[in-house]
């Protein structure tokens, strides 16, 4: 940090322009790359190139020259570094010296180099060989009392190829425990979709974006989770599209944007207004805020007008009586109270949606991440049914993911409930019987290793510990296990919060290369809209002695299974076998991969809901009623106040790029809460005040955050704000949607307490 004095001050520039310019000049020269990472840029999402690993958002045709933006300049430079985590790093620190540092500085440190084993007797990491790390490996599986005993974690950077042979190594091993990073996020569109319209993926384009007549955006920092979905808002925002932002957070590209490979606006410093209709809701407001909007739909229906597609309604869904009786049920006071908007408001977003011939609903986690995150997604459903909004250009759900292949791993497999279907095929192909029962999420896990039945744990990428709710049972959970095995280009938390025995695999990264006896390699990634795409790595890999996802799959599974009939060795020289079979399970989709993904631009997957098509029991698309308006159980203490964790813009995911976040104006410090002015003069406080939070909860577990700092920020009423992961404390484990077993961080339910530093 450039000093140690917490500072605030707002943000009154456009999001994008010459701020991210800046910005990714800045990153390219922290990590001494500005040569090297400015060469590997001009292929990053580019035909015969990489895909970014840091959002999910699809490539725009590539029509640009330049196709990133700030954060996946960051995401590259950090990737590309020219700094190495090598054997004298590790036997200069102790483990529990590493404990001491931040995120931050272990993410500065640089590229891991050679496999690592953590020598318990000096609490340092020392070096292995490759062979003695699967061994290591296999000698642990096999000696497992049930294949129950480990998991197999996955992180949304990992490649289809490489999640796909996983999946069926760990199936053919014995289990279905496929903890993944999209528990954390959008296993509530996985789960709560799939009844509704009979796939648990969004139905949205890119080129929908052209013909939209109107875009709701709910609970999500597309400026900084999405920026390159920024380019399409513009354009319907110059095309006269209103686009409606719902969130209790005014976040900065939301309200006004310059883009930085825009000439114009950036010689003339131009900006274009985003938001036509900022909805400052409450956090858990939303199901009050939809509600309220098919309420005028249902009112001015019973009014005489023709509002509802009774059409599309007829032939293609069932249930909309049902939802018209609870909807109409629900009184005002009770929704603007729910929301924390006024009626006047609702009506006028609900004019928008009635008017709109074509409209699509853009969501993000602060949808997912409740207690019934996967209902409130079929809340935004039950809505688009309403007036036909899917089958037509312009128009249906986009639930806007954020690592760049989490829809793809579960898309091959990735998935702890395999439908009956599915493993059929996976018998069928592979020849061999695999598991039926259903394996653990990524609380389950937790949970399973409290009680002491996991013995084994394997993290493909990711940190997933520090990730986790409940951050120091977590930590002592993971501490339980035997053996615990981290796979990753760069040192993360996980790493140092292990098992008793632990190993580090360093592994090549998206933008490096993959050369084997068979030729170059490419791996292929699926974005949040469906798109299959090719990933050809351009740079030289950061040490002689890292190996590929899949390399690093195929070598487990033989040191685990080697009685296996499965050819994993060849799997590791030519990944075109890889495809072939991917298709044999997924013919539907997957057909002929091996040659459809020689298209530079990919293929989409179909997607039957974009056809009004439904793949649910009954052939419908499904309207589901969730009753009431809360979002999240009730908490009768009236100091409560509602917690969201958040990034900030110079983070991705648990990476902390720095203790910046420029679009909220903070800088050198992470530890602060953003809350609305009146809530802090209720409590006595002013801005910059030294506070604590407490959760509020039954369990009988204190949990507690020290050394933050209030700011006042235009919050709404009731809600606040603050990092992640440094607030996972406060989220219990339990606290979680039972659908899709996603941890409810955006609506934590705590309050305000006396720092003990004050």
């Amino acid at each position: 940090m450039a000093d140690d004095i917490p500072r605030y001050r707002p943000y009154h520039h456009p999001a994008g322009g010459w701020g991210a310019a800046a910005a990714t000049a800045k990153v390219l020269m922290e990590q001494s790359v500005v040569t090297k990472g400015s060469r590997a840029l001009l292929s990053m999402n580019q035909p015969g190139g990489f895909k970014c690993s840091s959002c999910a958002f699809p490539d725009a045709d590539c029509k640009k020259t330049l196709e990133f933006c700030e954060n996946g300049v960051k995401a590259l430079a950090h990737e590309a570094t020219k700094f190495r985590v090598t054997r004298d790093f590790f036997a200069e620190h102790s483990v529990s010296a590493l404990m001491e540092q931040s995120d931050y500085w272990l993410e500065m440190q640089g590229r891991l180099t050679e496999p690592m084993r953590y020598d318990a007797a000096s609490d340092h990491y020392v070096p292995i060989s490759w062979d003695d790390a699967f061994r290591t490996i296999g000698d642990h599986l096999r000696a497992l009392d049930h294949p129950d005993q480990a998991e197999f974690y996955t992180s949304g950077r990992t490649p289809n190829e490489a999640a796909f042979l996983y999946s069926i190594f760990v199936r053919q091993f014995g289990t279905n425990n496929f903890p993944d990073c999209s528990n954390m996020c959008h296993e509530p569109t996985s789960r709560g979709l799939q009844p509704v319209i009979g796939v648990g993926k969004g139905t949205v384009v890119l080129e929908d974006f052209e013909h939209a007549e109107a875009i709701f955006i709910i609970g999500q920092n597309t400026g900084t989770n999405s920026p390159r979905m920024m380019t399409n808002l513009v354009e319907a925002r110059k095309r006269g599209v209103p686009i409606v932002a719902v969130n209790p957070m005014p976040e900065r590209a939301l309200m006004k944007f310059t883009e930085p490979q825009d000439v114009v606006q950036m010689a003339t410093f131009g900006s274009t207004e985003i938001t036509s209709e900022f909805v400052h809701i409450r956090i858990g407001g939303d199901l009050a805020f939809l509600k309220g909007i098919m309420k005028v739909i249902f009112e001015r229906e019973a009014a005489g007008e023709t509002v509802i597609d009774h059409a599309f309604i007829a032939e293609h869904t069932v249930g909309m009586e049902a939802v018209r009786a609870e909807v109409e049920d629900q009184n005002w006071a009770d929704i603007v109270e729910a929301s924390g908007l006024e009626e006047a408001q609702i009506r006028r977003c609900a004019e928008i949606y009635i008017r709109s011939r074509a409209t699509m609903i853009c969501y993000g986690m602060g949808i997912t991440q409740h207690q019934q995150g996967s209902r409130l997604v079929q809340q935004i459903a039950n809505l688009l049914f309403l007036k036909g909004n899917f089958g037509r250009p312009g128009a249906g759900i986009s639930p806007i993911r954020g690592h760049s292949n989490v829809q793809g791993d579960r898309t091959v497999g990735i998935d702890e409930k395999p439908t009956p279907a599915y493993l059929d095929r996976v018998r069928e192909v592979f020849g061999f019987e695999p598991p039926r029962a259903f394996g653990h999420h990524a609380v389950e896990t937790v949970e399973a290793m409290r009680r002491g039945e996991v013995k084994v744990f394997i993290g493909l990428g990711g940190n997933f510990i520090r990730a986790m709710s409940d951050t120091p049972r977590a930590y002592d959970a993971m501490r339980t296990v035997g053996l615990s095995v981290g796979i990753a280009t760069k040192l993360n938390r996980s790493h140092l919060v292990h098992g008793r025995e632990a190993l580090i695999l360093p592994v090549v990264a998206r933008s490096e290369w993959i050369r084997t006896s068979a030729g170059e390699q490419f791996v292929t990634i699926e974005d949040s809209m469906s798109n299959v795409t090719a990933s050809r790595g351009v740079l030289e890999p950061a040490g002689p002695d890292l190996l590929p996802e899949v390399e690093i799959v195929c070598r487990m599974a033989r040191a685990t299974l080697p009685d296996s009939h499965i050819p994993w060795e060849s799997y590791v020289e030519d990944y075109g076998l890889i495809r072939d079979k991917i298709g044999e399970v997924y013919p539907a989709i997957y057909a002929d991969f091996r040659n459809r993904i020689t298209v530079d631009k990919g293929f989409h997957l179909d997607v039957p809901p974009r056809r009004r098509v439904w793949n649910t029991p009954n052939g419908k698309a499904n309207f589901l009623v969730l009753p009431g308006l809360a979002a999240n159980d009730p908490v009768a203490d009236p100091a409560m106040l509602r917690l969201a964790t958040v990034r900030s813009h110079d983070q991705f995911n648990t990476t902390i790029y720095s203790y910046n976040d420029r679009y909220r104006g903070v800088y050198n410090d992470r530890m602060v809460v953003f809350m609305n002015a009146q809530d802090l003069a209720d409590r006595g406080l002013e801005s910059g005040s030294a506070i604590a939070l407490e959760t509020i909860s039954s369990d009988g577990v204190e949990r507690r955050v020290e050394g933050l700092t209030a700011l006042d920020y235009p919050m709404s009423r009731g809600s606040i704000a603050g990092y992640y992961p440094e607030l996972n404390p406060l989220l219990p484990l339990d606290y979680y949607d039972r659908i899709s077993g996603t941890p409810a961080a955006k609506s934590i339910p705590v309050r305000v307490v006396a720092s003990s530093g004050a």
